[in-house]
């Protein structure tokens, strides 16, 4: 157990490895519930988070979720989130714990509209279950059917309808790259959601994950971690987030200064890649050219419980010769270099190639 953005933390419970691997091949469940929500409500409530976030909210409909970021005005990422439609004047905005706090007082700030913000962080616990059998456990626990449920879909269950929770939400989003539902309920009733998957979970191979697991599998995915791979000096275009940045979609807080990194091209990229030698790229090493330039940093780096080598994010200089894939390169760290090759994520489902 750790301290972690004020919560304690679990870094593993049976050993990472071993909780990665369940997750991979069975299924494994995680208490994020240090995970921060918040309520936007109100008339004004679509337009304040249209306007916050870089993503196009418009083209939710209730019972659909979206993953964004939202940004500085010089295009700088302030934090990535999700945002739920629960009804035309209702959003659930789930951001990260160490956020919390700046992220809402950035929403105030920024709230010209008046929309009603209630934090419910505190109120709301959050269990994720992760993995190929994890809906086959869901199943047991569930008062509505969850296994036609679309990825990015969620469903609100009726008040008390869920263990006795007043707010009770399940979700198919995901953090590890499976399939997989997140919980979200009273805190009051997390403890008796968790022992009843637990024993649901028990003929199927469920292991509880803690951060270490949860930290591999997002990496071996090529999800971004917010302080790592996202932060207020990155942008989402050279973050290879474009694809959720909706220049057309109407004004945003940090759109013009994004509009012009796409007219000139962002100056550095993130990129994907595993090691073809003997090492484990860490955060803060150095990212070299086949002759030994210097040309960025690793910004997220671990080995590959899947692939048995290391594996790792971070930014070059936006050059081809940098960042096409099968480009070979290497780390160096503490006076020690080891060859990788650029690589699109995700890394796990490579596992047949090497």
């Amino acid at each position: 157990m750790v301290e972690f953005a004020g919560y304690q933390m679990p870094i593993q419970y049976s050993g990472i490895i071993d909780e990665h691997l369940a997750v991979r091949n069975a299924a494994g469940i995680f208490d994020v519930s240090h995970m921060g929500e918040v309520l936007v409500r109100g008339p004004e409530a679509f337009n304040f988070v249209q306007a916050l976030v870089t993503n196009d909210v418009a083209k939710l409909d209730d019972g659909k979720a979206l993953y964004t970021v939202m940004c500085r005005p010089d295009g700088g990422i302030v934090d990535d989130l999700l945002v739920y439609r629960l009804a035309n004047e209702e959003y659930l905005l789930v951001i990260n714990a160490s956020n919390i706090d700046g992220d809402i007082t950035w929403m105030h700030e920024h709230n010209e509209v008046g929309a009603s913000l209630t934090d419910i962080s505190n109120d709301v616990a959050l269990i994720a279950i992760q993995g190929p059998v994890a809906f086959d456990i869901a199943r047991a626990i569930s008062p509505v059917p969850v296994d036609d449920l679309p990825f990015y879909r969620f469903t609100k269950l009726e008040p008390g309808s869920f263990f006795g929770s007043d707010f009770a939400i399940l979700s198919h989003t995901g953090y590890t790259g499976e399939k997989g539902l997140e919980i979200y309920c009273d805190a009051d009733a997390a403890p008796a959601v968790w022992q009843a998957l637990m024993e649901a979970g028990q003929a199927h191979g469920l292991k509880p994950a803690g951060l270490g697991a949860r930290d591999t599998l997002r990496l071996e995915s090529g999800f971004c971690l917010y302080g790592n791979d996202l932060t207020l000096d990155t942008n989402p275009l050279e973050a290879g987030l474009g694809w959720l940045t909706k220049l057309d979609a109407g004004d945003f807080v940090g759109r013009e200064a994004l509009v012009r990194v796409k007219e000139q091209g962002p100056k550095q990229r993130l990129i994907g890649f595993r090691a073809t030698e003997r090492g484990i790229p860490r955060s803060g090493a150095d990212i070299q050219s086949s002759t030994g330039e210097t040309i960025g940093t690793v910004t997220s780096g671990t080995q590959s419980p899947i692939l048995s080598c290391g594996i790792g994010l971070g930014y070059v200089r936006n050059e081809a010769d940098f960042t096409a894939p099968g480009t070979t390169l290497q780390i160096s760290s503490r006076g020690r270099s080891f060859g990788v090759e650029v690589t699109r994520p995700p890394f796990h489902r490579q596992r047949t190639q090497g």
